[in-house]
């Protein structure tokens, strides 16, 4: 399987505009052979607005937002992972939706770790894990930007199964030791792929990171982007898998017996 991380630029954008901006990024990632395209946290809407905003801003998994993300999968053929401000009755939630090739929803993922202000004065909590979902014969777990950083989550993913977990987030500075340090150790201990696809730029108080990365099951990055807009591609193998598990054992040594 072949990914491709954008790295969007964040700015004042109506909803409208930063869909014209992931049209095209599906269609380069398209024409650079992606089966997958991965947008950061809250894509659709931008991230740090604001509470009063995002809530002005929010639809159900069912409205014209990711309607329009449908729409993008099926005319260039590929699939997207993007966030978005799902509402669902009276409540918020920072999700991601994952649509394949054919427009199909497979999977709405929202996000369980709240950060900061940010997030606790705009979002409700999930209140499960997000399910495994499959994509082609890929199993992946689905996580957003502060989630990754709770090794539980990701473990429970790898035990779940797991070959890949896919990670929009919106992470600032000072905090880039996620991208360089947290990513890689998630994908080794849990010996699978972790795709890592940030912001960059600035939006209010915030200065993204960039960084974004796809770290194989060895820890080792396939991807790395800088602090500027860019996309990146990953080739996902799961020979890979296969053959990393048979040199590392983090899983299969699990002293269970003694941690619960």
């Amino acid at each position: 399987m072949k990914i491709a991380l954008y790295q969007m630029m964040s700015t004042d954008r109506s909803v409208a505009e930063t869909t014209r901006v992931l049209d095209q990024a599906c269609a380069d990632a398209k024409k650079g052979g992606a089966d997958l395209i991965i947008f950061p946290e809250m894509a659709l809407t931008g991230y740090n607005i604001g509470a009063e905003r995002i809530r002005q801003l929010a639809e159900p998994s069912d409205g014209p937002m990711v309607q329009s993300l449908i729409d993008m999968a099926k005319r260039h053929g590929i699939g997207i992972l993007c966030g978005f401000p799902e509402l669902d009755r009276e409540r918020v939630f920072n999700a991601a939706v994952l649509v394949d090739a054919s427009g199909k929803v497979l999977s709405v993922c929202r996000k369980a770790h709240l950060f900061g202000d940010v997030d606790r004065a705009a979002f409700t909590a999930a209140d499960r894990l997000c399910p495994l979902v499959e994509f082609g014969d890929w199993s992946v777990g689905l996580a957003i930007c502060y989630d990754v950083e709770f090794p539980e989550l990701v473990r429970a993913y790898a035990l779940g199964g797991a070959d890949a977990v896919l990670v929009p987030t919106a992470n600032m500075q000072p905090y880039t030791g996620v991208a360089t340090r947290v990513v890689p150790t998630r994908a080794e201990e849990n010996e699978i792929f972790v795709a890592y696809a940030n912001r960059m730029g600035v939006e209010g108080a915030f200065e993204y990171c960039g960084l974004s990365c796809v770290t194989g099951p060895d820890g080792i990055d396939i991807a790395r982007a800088g602090s500027g807009e860019e996309m990146v591609f990953a080739d996902l193998s799961k020979d890979a898998v296969a053959r990393v598990r048979k040199s590392l054992s983090h899983l299969k040594d699990r002293r269970s017996d003694l941690y619960s």
